[in-house]
C-alpha cells in the first residue's frame, strides 16, 4: 500500500483531475478535505463533466475503497476479476490510509520505491 498518495483537495475540480489523470501511470484521482477521502475520480467519471465541476462530484467512493483490515488476498483477487488497478484503503472513519495499486501485470502491488523511480525517470526525460 502507498502511505502517501498524491490527492487532490476538496476545492479541486474536474479539470484538476483530468490533468492528474493525464499521466498515463495514474487510474485515480483522490478528493480528500482534512484527511478525509470524498470521492475517487477515474477517467470515465469525467466524460462530458465540464471542468469548473467539482471533482467530488465527479466521482464516487462506492466499489473504489477497502477497509484496512481486508483480507489482502481476496481484494488482490478481487482487484483482478474486475480488472481494477486502484482501490483506497479507507478507515472506518473515512480517513484516507492509503492506496492499493495493482501493478499491470497483476502479480503485485505497486511500492513506493516504483513510484519513486516512476518520477525520477519523468524528471529526467523533462
Amino acid at each position: 500500500m502507498l502511505r502517501r498518495p498524491k490527492v487532490l483537495p476538496a476545492g479541486a475540480t474536474a479539470g484538476d483531475a483530468r490533468a492528474v489523470l493525464a499521466d498515463d501511470h495514474v487510474h485515480a484521482a483522490l478528493v480528500v478535505d482534512g484527511g478525509v477521502l470524498l470521492a475517487v475520480v477515474e477517467r470515465p467519471d469525467l466524460e462530458s463533466v465540464p471542468d469548473a465541476t467539482p471533482a467530488a462530484l465527479a466521482g464516487r467512493l462506492a466499489g473504489r475503497t477497502v477497509a484496512p483490515d481486508a483480507d489482502l488476498a481476496a481484494t488482490w483477487a478481487d482487484m483482478a476479476a474486475q480488472g481494477r488497478r486502484r482501490l483506497a484503503v479507507v478507515a472506518d472513519d473515512g480517513t484516507l490510509v492509503g492506496l492499493l495499486c495493482l501493478k499491470r501485470s497483476g502479480r503485485g502491488f505497486c511500492s513506493a520505491a516504483d513510484v519513486a523511480a516512476r518520477e525520477r525517470d519523468r524528471q529526467v526525460r523533462a
